[in-house]
């Protein structure tokens, strides 16, 4: 029995066209997201890697031109998420997005974490100090800055932020959260800290990560997605993916004999 016929289907994934413009940039893709387990995306630079990932909250929206064909159904309520009927406001709200570079908003650590909460309307004081510190703990960093929560975020590592950023996903409880190569930034320690946070996180949400270091896929995933030039080559649990692959052209990139 593989990893994906054991677990719950978080999202599907069904004949997954996006252009920019007329570039067709991901070609028929289908594959199906496992619930509460990390599903890792790998290919050479400009394979589609981050167009997919972006796909999953809408934020191509933002720019005008492009357009979705096919579905991304999640479940359980079986709602396709790049339907023009859907708001992808709401979409943003059951899926959260970390990105390769720390990006915290210019206020306090608290503040941060809260924002997304006060967007949905939440300003009751004790609910919110509640959130900020659960999601806080959730992304390991309650220790760090339970007794400076009021100062800038800026002030924090490298890593510190990237963990903020990670809280302020964490705060509006997503049932998905996308990370985009977000170590490529951070030095090694670091960088083991967010991957030891992505095998803690699994435990109550579904992960999705973009990653240039097969390494780091081969360390965190369940289940790998090989891309190449918009199209899915091969898609398995991770394990058989990096010793046995059944495509030739997976195993020539997993070896380095391109990309």
């Amino acid at each position: 029995m593989t990893l994906l016929s054991s677990s719950r289907i978080k999202a599907e994934v069904k004949n997954l066209n996006f252009y920019y413009g007329s570039i067709n940039a991901l070609r028929n893709i289908s594959l199906a997201i496992p619930e509460k387990k990390v599903t890792a995306f790998i290919g050479p630079s400009g394979c589609g890697k981050t167009t997919y990932l972006r796909c999953f909250n809408r934020m191509h929206d933002l720019y005008h031109g492009n357009r979705y064909e096919g579905e991304i159904v999640l479940h359980p309520d079986n709602v396709n998420i790049v339907s023009p009927q859907i708001d992808p406001i709401e979409v943003r709200m059951r899926i959260s997005m970390v990105f390769q570079k720390p990006n915290p908003f210019p206020k306090s650590i608290y503040e941060n974490v809260a924002y997304g909460l006060r967007v949905r309307g939440i300003t009751k004081k004790s609910i919110l100090d509640d959130k900020v510190e659960q999601a806080l703990r959730g992304a390991a960093l309650w220790r760090e800055t339970y007794d400076r929560l009021h100062s800038l975020a800026f002030n924090l590592s490298g890593g510190q932020q990237q963990r903020l950023c990670i809280a302020r996903a964490l705060a509006t409880d997503p049932e998905i959260i996308l990370f985009d190569e977000p170590t490529s930034a951070l030095d090694p320690i670091a960088t083991s800290r967010i991957e030891e946070l992505v095998a803690e996180l699994k435990q109550r949400v579904t992960i999705i990560i973009v990653t240039h270091n097969m390494q780091q896929a081969a360390r965190v995933s369940d289940m790998t997605a090989f891309l190449y030039m918009g199209e899915l080559i091969e898609y398995g649990p991770t394990e058989k993916i990096f010793t046995n692959p059944d495509n030739k052209q997976t195993d020539d990139y997993i070896t380095g004999r391109f990309g």
